[in-house]
């Protein structure tokens, strides 16, 4: 059997935690942050969040040795 490839778009977007949930970095924090009302910052700050359970089995497909 071969190996399976990893999607490198994938693995820049998305990781695992260690209980086996997909990790993700929210949108809409890299730039024109000045245009942004202070809610939208504050809520944009959280860079851990995860994947929604209806496409991680996809994601799981798309990083299939855990990166």
């Amino acid at each position: 059997m071969p190996k399976l490839k990893t999607n490198r778009a994938a693995k820049k977007r998305y990781s695992y935690t260690a209980t086996d949930k997909v990790k993700r970095t929210k949108a809409n924090r890299r730039h024109r942050l000045a245009t942004k009302t202070s809610r939208q910052r504050k809520t944009g700050k959280i860079q851990n969040a995860y994947a929604d359970k209806t496409v991680e089995a996809g994601i799981k497909r798309l990083l299939p040795y855990g990166n």
